[in-house]
């Protein structure tokens, strides 16, 4: 099948068309392309990574799938099916056995360890060429996609050179002189004039400049729908896009904001317009926010989002079969997991009722609650009947001085006190609320799967990615 009868074909081609491939049963492989020799060279590359993903996080997300869908996630069914080659990668960084994912993207954008904090710029000073420019030297077209600003960290490192992953402003700027093809996620505040400290219209600049621009979904379907060639720029969240679980039960969120699989599957069809090719790299970046926040409802309803764009990946990598596609995680975050106890599957099903973060439960109370109140929102969010005490005891940091701290948490919300309270009716726990320095997951289907080892380090993905296509720079 060719790749545009593959498109025209599929669920997600039409325009406004919710992107939904169908995920495999666990039954078996008929349906898998196998035709992959060893040697073949890449034509497009897929690079999909669900950033602070630890082992816990798939495996709970897939024991969620199968209670919720009966079957195996994407990524599992991957697994079951044989058809990726799949290994274990150490993520440090030049500076620690614990990676930010700022050293972490550098490492397979650059080919080089770098400091925690910086994108691209070794401990000695020197600015390696990242893949993405390498790529686009190269005649292939290249892209980025994310649930958090596309000027963040992951998408960063594929990308630019920069001292410092907080500069975020200048990043954009980067962004537009390097005229990626695609760039789509949320940080509006880094293009709009509003929200910048030096007032530059960022939007208007992009758009001056040829590329067509995107703030709502919308407004991204309608550039897919159409014919133009010009480059994409999708921005449509301030700051990171809404977690899954809440966009799923709000229709304004829904009918506002892209699904990450929606991005991909956007990117796809304008990047295959390429003859020579193309290089795209996926980012679940909520999944990390998420593990940082210990809040088991965003984490694991992202990670199934993320699933969906793996399996929207995989099936234009199988119709197209000159495409390969790897699967990874930067580092561990938080180190979740489903722990025993007598009740431990029925209060893990519990999740499957979810209708809200626990970001979406802290977000909405304010020191005028009671803790009925409380109470209740909680219930409605998730099913779960806290006790009064508990009630009380979230409610006690809205009527004294915020003092919680973590990263993404700007208003101080008692992220972890609520988990510790959750972890009582859903038996997941959590082993911190930062990185870790485990071991991840990596898998690589379709064209080159061969050249993953068993064991890598994060900087040898730069090199097999140049050479599964043929690109030597």
């Amino acid at each position: 099948m060719k790749r545009r009868d593959f498109f025209r074909n599929t669920a997600f081609a039409a325009a406004g068309a919710t992107v939904l491939t169908p995920f495999r049963s666990i039954a078996g492989n008929n349906d898998r392309n196998l035709g992959h020799p060893p040697g073949k060279t890449a034509k497009n590359i897929i690079f999909m990574v669900s950033d602070g993903m630890s082992i816990g996080t798939l495996s709970m997300a897939n024991m969620l799938n199968e209670r919720r869908a009966g079957r195996l996630c994407e990524w599992m069914s991957l697994y079951h099916d044989g058809v990726v080659s799949r290994g274990l990668m150490d993520t440090a960084s030049a500076n620690s056995l614990v990676t930010d994912s700022a050293a972490a993207s550098s490492s397979w954008g650059g080919g080089i360890r770098v400091n925690n904090g910086a994108l691209n710029v070794a401990p000695d000073g020197s600015h390696p060429i990242p893949i993405l420019q390498k790529f686009k030297a190269a005649n292939k077209a290249v892209g980025c996609v994310t649930s958090v600003p596309i000027t963040h960290a992951t998408p960063a490192g594929f990308c630019v050179n920069s001292n410092s992953r907080s500069d975020q402003p200048g990043i954009a700027l980067m962004y537009h002189d390097l005229r990626f093809d695609v760039m789509m996620g949320g940080g509006t505040e880094f293009f709009s004039a509003e929200k910048r400290e030096d007032k530059q219209d960022v939007f208007g600049k992009f758009a001056a400049s040829g590329f067509q621009v995107a703030k709502t979904r919308e407004e991204m379907l309608a550039i897919d729908a159409g014919a133009k060639d010009a480059p994409i720029l999708g921005v449509f969240h301030q700051d990171g896009l809404p977690y899954a679980l809440d966009r799923e039960h709000d229709e304004t969120l829904k009918n506002g904001t892209p699904a990450l699989a929606e991005m991909v599957g956007t990117a796809i069809r304008h990047l295959q317009k390429n003859p020579n090719g193309f290089v795209l790299q996926v980012e679940a970046g909520k999944v990390d926010w998420a593990a940082h926040a210990n809040d088991v409802g965003a984490l694991l309803y992202d990670q199934l989002a993320f699933d969906e764009a793996v399996a929207t990946a995989i099936a234009f990598a199988e119709a197209d079969g000159d495409t390969m596609v790897i699967i990874t995680t930067d580092h561990g975050n938080a180190n979740p997991g489903l722990f025993s106890g007598s009740k431990a599957t029925t209060n893990f099903e519990r999740i499957m009722d979810f209708r809200h973060t626990n970001d979406w439960i802290l977000q909405g109370i304010s020191r005028d609650f009671t803790p009925a109140q409380v109470r209740e929102r909680i219930e409605y969010a998730q099913d779960i009947a806290v006790s009064g005490d508990e009630a009380k005891q979230i409610l006690s940091y809205y009527v004294t001085e915020p003092n919680e701290d973590g990263l993404y948490n700007p208003y101080k919300l008692p992220f972890r006190d609520l988990a510790a309270i959750q972890e009582r009716y859903t038996s997941v726990g959590w082993g911190s609320m930062g990185h870790s320095g485990d071991h991840v997951e990596i898998a690589v289907y379709g064209a080159g799967r061969e050249l993953l080892k068993p064991f890598v380090r994060n900087t040898d993905m730069h090199n097999l990615m140049l050479e599964a296509a043929g690109v030597h720079q």
